[in-house]
């Protein structure tokens, strides 16, 4: 099997992804970057298992630990947007933190 399909599908995976974590200041756009680049990383893993031929398979039992942590990981991170959301009312990265919620600056007036 020639290998230069899966890895040139997993580095174009990976430049997509990594070019959405360094240039998107939405965090649901970030979580996606991160998606793509545990997808590569899953692609490499079944194409080099395949390639291999060993018969416990380890590039697909790697790839389900794989897809087990990232869907942990982003029920865990979409709860941190959807609390930030709910505090600061946006997801973009770039603003300034709020140091004080809305409700403090009510009971200040």
């Amino acid at each position: 099997m020639h290998l230069w399909l899966p890895m040139l599908l997993a580095s174009v995976l990976a430049g997509a992804g990594t070019y959405g974590v360094l240039a998107r200041r939405n965090a649901v756009l970030v979580l996606i970057g991160v998606e793509l680049i545990l997808n590569a990383a899953n692609v490499m893993l079944v194409g080099l298992g395949a390639a291999d031929g060993s018969p416990l398979q380890t590039g697909q039992s790697l790839t389900l630990f794989i897809i087990t942590i990232a869907a942990a990981e982003i029920c865990v991170a979409l709860a941190v947007i959807l609390a930030m959301f709910k505090l600061q009312g946006h997801i973009d990265l770039s603003a300034p933190p709020l140091l004080t919620s809305p409700d403090d600056e009510e009971a200040n007036r």
